[in-house]
């Protein structure tokens, strides 16, 4: 009977896969631009494809969202496209996704999205290593010391990202019923 069911298991992934990697690009939409790295709804959803989908799944649907960009479609902050990307000022946080959403699939995997301070904490520490690609790419690629590139690439950001991990935790029961699941469990 599993080997049966194991195509529809295989393709729910896929799709999963697909439908996660255009909610991340639907997010990048919305940017405000502050200065060489603009705020988006990105770790948002980085952030919560990883709480929902799992370690695998999530990083799998980051590096789908990832690709789609690098192959010129427009789904990079504010509609921007092409593998160029990666080697601006923003390359060190578009890399750091799908580490950020395995990390934080991990711990929902765990347990920890089971109540509100943890899933936040989960999704904080994913979100410290976006930071934290993001802030020592901008350091070599501009080279700039590391605490003025703090300055520049992590400290405007952190009031944001504060009220995206706490929006993102939010919604998860949200997103457990859109995908007919519960909390670290399968369906």
């Amino acid at each position: 009977m599993g080997a049966a069911l194991a195509p529809l298991d295989w393709t729910r992934s896929v799709g999963l896969v697909i439908v996660f990697s255009l909610f991340i690009a639907a997010a990048a939409q919305f940017a405000i631009h502050i200065g060489p790295i603009p705020i988006t709804g990105q770790t948002f959803a980085v952030l919560l494809t990883g709480a929902l989908l799992g370690s695998r799944l999530g990083a799998a649907a980051v590096i789908a969202y990832l690709i789609e960009g690098a192959i010129g479609l427009p789904f990079f902050a504010g509609g921007a496209a092409g593998i160029v990307r990666f080697f601006g000022p923003t390359g060190g946080y578009l890399v750091a996704f799908p580490a950020a959403a395995f990390v934080t699939g991990a711990f929902a995997e765990h347990g920890w999205d089971k109540n509100y301070p943890q899933a936040v904490a989960a999704m904080a520490i994913g979100s410290a290593l976006v930071f934290l690609g993001g802030w020592s790419w901008y350091a070599v690629l501009t080279n700039t010391p590391a605490v003025a590139a703090f300055q520049i690439a992590v400290l405007p950001y952190l009031p944001g990202d504060v009220i995206k991990i706490a929006l993102a935790a939010a919604v998860l029961p949200t997103g457990w019923a859109l995908l007919k699941r519960k909390a670290s469990g399968k369906e």
